[in-house]
């Protein structure tokens, strides 16, 4: 037997490097075989859709309702050179007044040109589709401001109306239009809508395009609407700046917080004939006797004839006055409203209202319902009948109420303004984000109720009361007494 001998050669115990590099190992290719899976996963599920319930469809129409319009643009004045306003999809020759605008993004923008600013927006919408059936809203690019400026002095009503007849002639054949009866459609006017409400078996001023049923079954959107009919609303009038970024905006609103008000109040506008009882003839006497006050001087307004109309203010001498005033007064124009209004916000001047209808029960999609916050209301009887002093009450308001509503005008200024069609990565919503988004929400509310079996529905009552269903609260539905009510004859 042979003796048993230990061996001589000894066991290595692995180092506790040896193991950690184990476990890394195991730990590595764990995290490689994870991502893998969760690429071949993400491989299989589609990304999500950031168009889904906010595609709009635009019609191609034929180009005798709109870019034939444009191009005859010499026929919408014969004393002023409307071409000129036509460039820039709309915008209207570059500025380059620094000292009251930006150095970039600032045009003399004319307030008719809306529907090509519209127009434009839409052409580069990131949810555009061409395919009706998958599209939230319908736009119809008709350019209705520019066929009546060039028929308005026909005393023919058959001829106003004939581009308008047309127009509802063509929509009515097309099967985007049959699928809901024109309730999912939206069409632009830069004029009041009161110019488009003739009565086509009458006489008037203006045409009939907004009466015609298949019309009344649209979403209409102006920059002035009547507050007795529902299926109109307004939007901003165009102002000057137009920017192609967010910091643009932020940099321009960061400029208006830190501008020196040398004046206590001021009017940037001209007198009107007796007749027309809007105000302005006793804003102009109470200002020239004031010394807080200031008036666009003789010198703002230009003699050239074929620019503007004689003796209109240039845009830059206008914006110098709103930016140099607390507070901005803002009658009525030759309507209700007037571009001034959003002059008079873009300068983060706080505006003072003689009427509702001026900007109360217009813009309810973009101003706050509490008027408080952000102007004043002085009532234009009390401004008429000399009961009210303007600078009387301007003055009583205590400077941090000042602050405040400077500061919720300031805020505002984003939304109200329109900003450059070719503009990319833009977060901050425009006066265009915010209707598109309120018109196909009214569009989805009405094909909710179709569904239920209400065809008819409308989220607003035409008649005399209809201003105030604008007005409620969410949540809200009866509708009462209101504080406006007895102004909205005057």
């Amino acid at each position: 037997m042979k003796p048993f001998f230990r061996s001589t050669e000894r066991c290595v115990r692995p180092s506790r490097i040896f193991y950690v590099a184990v476990v890394l190992s195991v730990v590595l290719w764990a995290l490689i075989f994870h991502s893998t899976s969760l690429q071949s996963g993400d491989a299989l599920q589609p990304p999500p859709d950031l168009c889904a319930g906010r595609y709009v469809y635009m019609y191609d129409l034929p180009p005798r309702f709109n870019a034939d319009l444009a191009r005859d643009c010499r026929r919408m004045s014969a004393s002023t050179d409307m071409c000129r306003h036509v460039v820039n999809d709309g915008f209207g020759p570059p500025m380059t007044d620094g000292a009251s605008l930006p150095e970039s993004g600032a045009y003399a923008t004319d307030q008719y040109m809306l529907e090509l600013i519209f127009h434009a927006r839409m052409r580069q919408y990131e949810c555009l589709t061409a395919d009706p059936a998958a599209a939230a809203a319908v736009y119809v690019p008709f350019y209705a401001e520019f066929d009546l400026a060039m028929t308005i002095d026909n005393s023919d009503m058959s001829v106003r109306n004939a581009l308008p007849r047309d127009l509802v002639d063509w929509l009515a054949r097309r099967p985007e239009w049959r699928a809901m009866g024109g309730r999912d459609h939206f069409m632009l006017a830069s004029r009041p809508t009161w110019d488009l409400l003739c009565d086509p078996s009458g006489g008037g001023y203006g045409n009939s395009l907004m009466t015609y049923p298949a019309i009344r079954n649209m979403t209409v959107l102006a920059w002035e609407a009547s507050p007795r009919h529902g299926n109109d609303f307004a939007v901003p009038y165009p102002s000057h700046f137009h920017p192609s970024s967010d910091a643009q905006v932020v940099a321009w609103q960061s400029r208006m917080r830190g501008q020196e008000r040398q004046r206590l109040w001021c009017f940037a506008g001209g007198p009107r004939h007796e007749s027309r009882k809007t105000g302005r003839n006793q804003i102009i006497e109470q200002c020239r006797r004031s010394s807080r006050c200031a008036l666009l001087g003789k010198e703002a307004a230009t003699k050239q004839p074929g620019l503007y109309t004689q003796g209109e203010y240039l845009p830059s001498h206008a914006m110098r006055l709103l930016e140099s005033a607390e507070f901005c007064i803002q009658p009525r124009g030759d309507s209700y409203t007037r571009k001034s209004i959003f002059d008079t916000i873009l300068a983060g001047c706080i505006p003072v209202f003689l009427h509702p209808i001026s900007a109360y029960v217009q813009y309810t999609w973009y101003l706050p319902r509490d008027y408080r916050t952000y102007s004043v209301f002085i009532p234009q009887r009390d401004v008429l009948d000399r009961n009210a002093s303007i600078e009387e009450v301007l003055t009583r308001i205590p400077p941090a109420k000042v602050a405040q509503m400077r500061e919720e005008v300031i805020r505002l200024i984003p939304t109200v303004m329109y900003r450059d069609p070719a503009a990319k990565g833009m977060k901050i919503k425009d006066a265009f984000d915010i209707a598109v988004e309120r018109v196909i929400g009214r569009v989805e509310k009405r094909r909710r109720a179709a569904a239920e079996g209400d065809r008819e529905y409308q989220d607003s009552v035409d008649g005399y009361d209809s201003w105030k269903y604008d007005l409620l609260e969410d949540g809200q539905k009866e509708i009462g007494p209101h504080e406006f009510d007895p102004y909205m004859f005057m």
